[in-house]
């Protein structure tokens, strides 16, 4: 009997013991944060032997500085790889990572080339406007620095990337890419890849169509950051599947030298036609002066004559020379000057122009006069004091060896920079300039006007200013280093080195106030004429009126202030707005004049205003806006 309860006994305890155990499993299965949270207090309460030293086997990192993981190839710059890539390229990636000290990666051949040009393309996906649907991406590393400083650092690199990144960055970037993808396709490895080779002739396909004609990173549709983003990853491929670094960098080279050469062609191209535009008169501008010319000889005599001609000799009046044979350009010179002035009547307008244009000219002004103010129209070749004995450059303009200079362009001896071979040079207009006091005899002051100018504010007070002794008055241009002695005069030859100074400030012609009387008293003609006769063989300066006019007024201007004129707007896209609004008067020195197709756009209007295009000879010529 008592073994009988001892077997029992020993049955139950069989029994019930593994439904407790399992009982115990269970309950972790169930909580397992609590057994381990468990595992992990024990573990972390082993002390091994009270030895706290590091390993020595493996690197060890500190708990301040965390490096990123292999493999994340997460980066908020546009110039490396998007976050976004395919699980099959992150692969990829891992796989070389891991094996890089083995295999080291191989340098991108595009870098080595283009670095100068990339390294100027730091703009974040972030700042760029159009790119905002970007900002979904989400980085597969998360920063361990505080979000705030986080935050600080982005808004800081943000807004010095903004100061710095060119309005066509991400348009050149676009193209880099192109080129890029077509070096990729020509290149043996991809070419034996049909996979790569259609994927990258599609992204070609796109992105060049996302491109277009754009010129500016605002022409960019939105759509061309997900096309890059696809580019990228087929460059990634090519990258990988190339492993001839030197074939694709000669290649590169090669293709560099080329555009180089093609862009100088092009260079000489351009500044070759922009001369013969600027120089050459339209249709319309041809037509205008045998239209006039036509009705100003069927006049009358006594419909030839101008108003007021008592007053051409006045020296207490306001008189302007204006020297000029395009009827437009004078006219809006009047025009603009009289709409501006405080008393209209007081002022007298000397047009001096070629026998070509004279009729021309009368005919405009008669049929459109100036209001109240005068006008007189002459021809210089009926100037009977001004002729080759007299003038030095009258002599030199009609020698063989101007003549050769100007019209046997291929002789070696010819000067290859087009702009000092200009045909306008060879116009005695251009030099009058020099002989006011003889055009001018019983006059005391004169302002010259040159025709490519507009006046935005009354002048009269040029009148009243004293030049302190001097003859000329003009704005001085030190702020431009194209306009200092050094840049117009041959220093390296003694007269000119002996007598002046190569870091002088010059000064425009275009709108100068010139005291005759002053003029006469110091002769300064002969000055002029004196150093044009030692220049007859162009040793001491090139062709052109600035030049000798340095010369012939040394130490004889007095500085205006420079918001009496403003030069710039015929070649200058970038003329302070300020200054134009502020300024007296508006210069279109340079090829672009206002009157021509070439022409700054943004600075068309302040010509086009004083012209009246409804007038019958404009629509007759077709000459408009």
């Amino acid at each position: 009997m008592k073994v009988r309860h001892v077997v029992l006994g020993l049955l139950s305890i069989s029994v019930v013991a593994p439904i407790f155990l399992y009982t115990d499993r269970v309950g972790a299965f169930f909580n397992p944060s609590s057994s381990r949270r468990d595992f992990l207090d024990d573990v972390a309460a082993i002390s091994l032997s009270g030895d706290t030293r590091h390993l020595n086997v493996l690197p060890q990192e500190t708990s301040t500085t965390l490096e990123e993981p292999i493999g994340i190839v997460y980066s908020d710059r546009f110039t490396h790889s998007f976050s976004n890539e395919t699980r099959e390229h992150k692969s990829t990636r891992l796989l070389s990572a891991t094996n890089e000290e083995r295999q080291p990666q191989l340098p991108d051949p595009i870098k080595q080339v283009t670095d100068p040009v990339s390294a100027n393309l730091t703009t974040t996906l972030d700042s760029h406007p159009n790119a905002s649907h970007l900002l979904s991406i989400k980085p597969e590393q998360q920063p361990t620095q505080p979000s705030s400083k986080i935050d600080q650092k982005e808004h800081s690199d943000n807004k010095s990337d903004r100061l710095t990144e060119p309005t066509d960055a991400w348009v050149r970037h676009v193209k880099d890419q192109l080129i890029r993808a077509k070096v990729y396709l020509s290149l043996p490895a991809i070419k034996n890849n049909p996979h790569v080779t259609r994927e990258l002739r599609l992204r070609i396909k796109e992105v060049s169509r996302a491109l277009g004609d754009a010129a500016k990173d605002t022409d960019l549709p939105k759509n061309t950051f997900d096309k890059l983003k696809a580019m990228e990853q087929s460059l990634e491929k090519g990258k990988q599947i190339q492993d001839d670094c030197a074939a694709m960098v000669k290649k590169l080279q090669a293709m560099l030298h080329s555009t180089e050469e093609q862009l100088r062609v092009h260079k000489n191209q351009a500044m070759f036609l922009t001369q013969l535009t600027a120089k050459t008169l339209s249709k319309g501008l041809h037509c205008l002066p045998l239209r006039l010319a036509t009705e100003y000889y069927s006049l009358n005599s006594s419909q030839k004559n101008f108003l007021n001609q008592d007053k051409l000799e006045d020296p207490w009046l306001y008189h302007y020379a204006l020297f000029s044979d395009n009827i437009l350009a004078a006219a809006v010179v009047v025009n603009s000057t009289v709409s501006h002035a405080k008393h209209p009547s007081n002022h007298v307008f000397h047009i001096v122009t070629d026998r070509l244009n004279y009729a021309a000219m009368r005919m405009w002004f008669l049929g459109n006069p100036p209001g109240k103010a005068t006008i007189q129209v002459q021809n210089f070749e009926e100037f009977t004091w001004f002729n080759s004995s007299y003038s030095p450059v009258l002599q030199q303009l009609g020698s063989p060896s101007m003549i050769d200079y100007y019209f046997r362009a291929h002789r070696a001896n010819s000067d290859s920079n087009l702009k000092f071979r200009n045909p306008k040079y060879l116009s005695i207009l251009n030099h009058l300039r020099f002989y006011l006091p003889e055009i001018f005899p019983k006059l005391n002051k004169v302002l010259f006007l040159d025709d490519d100018i507009v006046v935005q504010k009354d002048l009269s007070g040029l009148w009243s200013l004293d030049l302190k002794g001097n003859v000329n008055g003009a704005v001085e241009t030190c702020g431009e280093s194209f306009h200092r002695f050094d840049r117009y005069l041959n220093f390296s030859n003694p007269l000119i080195s002996k007598n002046f100074d190569p870091h002088a400030c010059g000064w425009a012609y275009g709108m100068n106030i010139f005291d005759l009387e002053e003029w006469r008293r110091q002769n300064i003609t002969e000055v002029y004429h004196r150093w044009q006769k030692l220049n007859h063989d162009r040793q001491l300066w090139k062709l052109g009126t600035l030049p000798p006019g340095l010369i012939t007024f040394w130490k004889h201007t007095y500085p205006l202030d420079r918001s009496w004129h403003v030069l710039g707007l015929g070649y200058n896209p970038n003329v302070n707005q300020r200054e134009i609004e502020r300024a007296a008067v508006i210069h279109y020195n340079g090829n672009l004049k206002p009157w021509l197709e070439i022409g700054i756009a943004k600075y068309k209007n302040y010509w086009a205003k004083y012209v009246d295009y409804d007038l019958m000879y404009l629509r007759d010529c077709n000459i408009n806006r």
